[in-house]
């Protein structure tokens, strides 16, 4: 029998809850709904949920070597420039260049766990 999907959400896993948290309500300006402080939040974004939760204490090594993944959170801006700005006045810049491709421009940033952000342009 094949799963039925009927949504599908990223979530990250921390025990810094409320700087992760704090860093993607002014990365992408809203308030996480639903939200159970220290537990839970979730942001709605187009074509996806992103969850933060606090994993409970006996499930913590369930995610311990997790930042090394592969996996990115990749986020189609409208204005490549004004997004680097944005991070960069979080307190998160950019680590590298502007990559230019046939898709469009991005750029590589991280949140304050580590996690890869893709930060991408699609060409006008």
């Amino acid at each position: 029998m094949p799963v039925v999907c009927q949504a599908a959400l990223v979530t990250l896993a921390t025990q810094d809850f409320a700087v992760v948290v704090e860093f993607y309500q002014h990365l992408l300006n809203q308030q996480p709904q639903p939200h159970t402080p220290q537990r839970y939040a979730e942001f709605q974004l187009a074509g996806l949920r992103l969850g933060i939760f606090r994993p409970r204490r006996e499930d913590q090594g369930e995610f311990a070597n997790s930042c090394q993944s592969c996996l990115s959170l990749c986020l189609e801006v409208e204005n490549l420039e004004e997004a680097i700005a944005h991070l960069t006045q979080l307190g998160y810049p950019p680590p590298g260049e502007l990559i230019t491709a046939a898709h469009g421009q991005e750029i590589y940033a991280y949140d304050p766990l580590g996690n890869r952000l893709i930060l991408h342009q699609p060409p006008n």
